[in-house]
């Protein structure tokens, strides 16, 4: 049976209020007692649970990651990033899975007014600013994650940029008829990466056809899929004429793209977004999107607000950088 902090006590000869107040560094337990209740907790394997040191302090020790969609790459990087940031510090992490197809402001809204943690990352949430000054009145600690706001600590990332230097890459190479490998339009990335697309057309005096626009047909994870970038670029051959390239707003929609390509045995030089492992893997030219960072640098951020509530609200940018590989050469250059 796994050990109490009956056992502790009993072990070392000592009180369960002095384990208590060893394992929550009270100030008021003689070193020598310290040492050797600790000595005794690593001996029988046993590790304080963070919540429950938290509940003899009155304090939660716990922060919450409110998410969309925990199946989608981007959130396992920026996962990670939390997760690491955490693996010093004294607060357990849980997930509150933010369900689509509800409202999502009044699930959180929900979530806040319980306190259930002491602090909260609000990850790829966009609400408007209106919703954001309703969560300022509840007066919790939070952090945006792929977002931006002058009301809360965030960090975000640069998505028009990332796709205007994607679409621009292409435009140098040559290339003119540029499709676009879409998601689900209404989603805030997906909007704020066709507005860099469509920049980057007008600068190079290149005419904006939203029949290059292409979706899948399956909208699962907001449309950041395989399946959907499969059907995507199925829909793409069918075109005449068709593109000189193709812009697809994820890796993962990336690596559907490829297989439609590779099944009709056609070449077509293709750039992506996010830079996830995978592409390297598969030679992919991607917009690099430091998800990881993302998680951890929120993370960060987010423990300082609750160790100092005074401090002044930080925004944090992150830009993007083109990492070239093989996918957005023409069928000569990969060749040659």
């Amino acid at each position: 049976m796994a050990k109490t902090i009956y056992d502790i006590a009993k072990a070392a000869g000592v009180s369960i209020a002095t384990v208590s107040r060893v394992f929550n560094q009270a100030e008021n337990v003689k070193q020598e007692t310290q040492k050797k209740v600790l000595k005794v907790a690593e001996e029988m394997g046993y590790h304080p649970h963070v919540y429950a040191q938290g509940l003899a302090s009155k304090k939660k020790n716990r922060i919450l990651m409110l998410a969309p969609v925990m199946s989608n790459y981007f959130f396992t990087e920026v996962l990670r990033g939390i997760q690491d940031s955490l693996a010093e510090e004294q607060f357990e992490l849980n997930i509150v899975n933010i369900g689509q197809k509800k409202n999502a402001f009044k699930q959180v809204s929900e979530t806040l007014k319980k306190h259930w943690a002491e602090g909260y990352l609000l990850v790829s949430l966009h609400f408007s600013e209106k919703e954001l000054k309703a969560l300022k009145r509840y007066n919790i600690p939070l952090c945006l994650v792929d977002d931006f706001s002058n009301l809360f600590d965030s960090v975000s990332f640069n998505n028009e940029e990332g796709a205007y230097m994607a679409t621009n890459y292409l435009i140098s190479k040559g290339y003119k008829r540029i499709a676009v490998l879409s998601a689900d339009a209404s989603s805030i990335p997906i909007r704020d990466r066709i507005a860099g697309y469509k920049r980057a057309l007008s600068e190079n005096e290149l005419t904006f056809d939203e029949n290059l626009i292409v979706t899948g047909d399956s909208m699962e994870r907001d449309g950041f899929t395989e399946l959907s970038g499969y059907q995507a670029m199925n829909k793409i051959l069918k075109m005449s004429p068709p593109p000189d390239a193709v812009f697809c707003t994820s890796d993962t929609k990336a690596v559907g793209a490829k297989k439609a390509l590779k099944e009709h045995n056609i070449h077509i030089p293709i750039i992506s977004f996010d830079n996830l492992t995978i592409a390297e893997y598969i030679g992919l030219t991607t917009v690099n999107q430091p998800m990881y960072d993302m998680g951890f640098r929120a993370t960060n951020k987010l423990i300082q607000r609750l160790h100092n509530p005074d401090l002044r609200i930080s925004n944090e940018v992150h830009h993007p950088e083109l990492v070239i590989r093989s996918s957005s050469e023409n069928l000569k250059e990969v060749t040659s």
